[in-house]
């Protein structure tokens, strides 16, 4: 992993400082069961070999076509999830202080966010979608159940929070960051509620930014994906906005925006965060495929490597760790192309180890790969 000078400069001279910021993160909020394809059995429990790939797995189901197919899923596990809860999480371990809003349970806190909704403070908006999630070592497949999430729209979120508090959060809050739109079929009409009723109203703050990540919208419509991109860049007349993409969203988003797309290496990465930026009018494009991150801003684009882990522990969160990583960089004062490899690291320490980092875990890791 190469970085450049600066970044061994500001690694050696700055450090985490997110002791007096505030996140207010949502929307959404899934138990995840993570578990394992199996491919052979050799005996009880955790005694098999998986599923290796998702090509593997593809041409399992393929091969079923017309006949039928009995695949075992072996239960890993089951945690918080959500990208909302999961980068919640994450910022939690850096060191912010956050609040969360989210579909943590309803009447009360499903069991999985207990400790979570302490530590937030959170408020409920309604039952989790439950996510099984097949992981591979080169990726995973994400079965979602959403209906509980169709819930959520601004009149739901004013009823549970108040008025006045709900707009408190927002006031106070130097980072909001509203995650997952794919999964809450409401989420536009709810953004466009917040910029033309709650925005308008809020007193200036100099540090306020908000973060958005689509969440896989593949399967979304071309039409749906470009009005809710179009709402976002208008988030810009009130706050920074950096808008969070992996390389495959990253495809389906200049697709829709009629932008030129390219593949991962360095040049094409920043060639579309740039255009991407550019386009949307927006503070801050951030492309991230699991190899490497790039990030485009007024003042130019930066590219960044990140420590490859070929067999990871888990991946379901990566991103959102990334996301995690990149804002808290950034509220802490580190340049975009330090940002970057702080973000790849946090994401690193995380498929690593299953465990959301510290801010000392995520400069040792950078360091030992610098």
């Amino acid at each position: 992993m190469q970085v450049s000078d600066k970044t061994r400069e500001e690694i050696n001279s700055k450090s985490f400082s997110l002791t007096t910021r505030k996140a207010l993160v949502g929307l959404d909020g899934f138990v995840d069961k993570i578990v394992a394809p199996v491919e052979k059995r050799h005996g009880l429990g955790d005694q098999f070999d998986p599923v290796p790939t998702i090509a593997e797995m593809g041409a399992k189901i393929s091969a079923a076509a017309g006949k039928s197919a009995n695949i075992e899923l072996y239960p890993r596990f089951e945690k918080l999830g959500g990208n909302g809860p999961i980068m919640a999480n994450a910022m939690l371990s850096l060191g912010m202080n956050v609040r969360y809003i989210g579909a943590l349970g309803s009447p009360s806190v499903n069991p999985v966010f207990k400790e979570f909704a302490q530590q937030t403070k959170a408020i409920s908006l309604c039952e989790p979608g439950i996510t099984t999630a097949l992981e591979f070592k080169d990726g995973k497949v994400m079965l979602g159940n959403t209906l509980s999430l169709e819930n959520i729209d601004y009149a739901k979120m004013i009823s549970q929070c108040g008025e006045g508090e709900f707009f408190e959060l927002l006031s106070q809050s130097d980072l909001v960051s509203i995650v997952n739109w794919t999964m809450i079929p409401k989420m536009t009409g709810l953004l466009i509620d917040l910029l033309d009723k709650v925005l308008p109203n809020l007193p200036p703050r100099d540090t306020r930014n908000f973060f958005f990540d689509l969440a896989d919208p593949a399967k979304r419509s071309d039409s749906d994906i470009n009005e809710v991109l179009q709402v976002i860049s208008r988030f810009q007349a009130h706050a920074e906005v950096t808008l969070g993409l992996n390389y495959n969203e990253g495809l389906q988003v200049c697709e829709v925006l009629g932008l030129k797309s390219g593949n991962k290496d360095e040049n094409d990465l920043k060639s579309m965060a740039t255009e991407i930026r550019r386009k949307l009018g927006i503070s801050t494009l951030v492309l991230h495929p699991v190899e490497s991150a790039a990030c485009a801003t007024k003042d130019g684009v930066w590219w960044s490597p990140g420590p490859y882990c070929e067999n990871p522990k888990i991946t379901t969160g990566a991103g959102d760790h990334f996301n995690a990583g990149f804002c808290s960089a950034r509220l802490s004062g580190f340049s975009p192309l330090t940002s970057l490899a702080l973000a790849t690291c946090t994401s690193g320490h995380y498929v690593r180890t299953a465990q959301s980092p510290s801010p000392a875990q995520v400069i040792e890791l950078l360091k030992a790969n610098i």
